[in-house]
């Protein structure tokens, strides 16, 4: 269980994850021993699963996002299994998710362009073990993107 120091470091590590351990000690309150401390039991745990880089996509020439709702022919027994195997080996493919309901997947794709997009949909997306349908949404623009917990 965490308490409040663990969520204090906890909010300090998400609004500056890069920044030198004795700064985020000082900004949440603690020793740097107690930071260390506290952010390797919290790695241990699960809680800390990583630190990442957050790529912005079209700074690298991709600006194309799309997302693929995609249902699955679940009459066959390893259909998730293998759909999502075949999924990960597209390197256009930055997201998949499960769901339950009516839509079984959700692709997010990057594509330069949109022919790049329609190369990839064509000879890598549509080759996908076990759709039975596909709908692709377009985004248009991202309004919102936090992954920070309000803590």
């Amino acid at each position: 269980m965490l308490d409040a120091t663990d969520l204090r470091i906890l909010r300090q590590f998400q609004a500056a994850p890069d920044l030198p351990s004795a700064d985020l000690a000082d900004r949440a309150g603690v020793t740097p021993t107690t930071l260390a401390r506290r952010i390797d039991r919290m790695r241990a745990a699960g809680v800390i699963r990583a630190v990442r880089a957050v790529i912005n996509w079209p700074a690298l020439g991709y600006t194309v996002e799309v997302s693929l709702r995609v249902t699955l022919d679940k009459t066959q027994p390893r259909a998730f299994d293998e759909f999502l195997a075949a999924a990960r080996t597209v390197p256009e493919v930055i997201e998949a998710q499960t769901f339950l309901g009516q839509v079984d997947a959700r692709l997010s794709v990057i594509a330069r362009d949109m022919p790049h997009y329609q190369q990839v949909y064509r000879d890598k997306l549509l080759t996908l073990p076990h759709i039975a349908d596909i709908e692709a949404l377009m985004h248009v623009a991202r309004v919102k993107f936090d992954e920070t917990l309000p803590l």
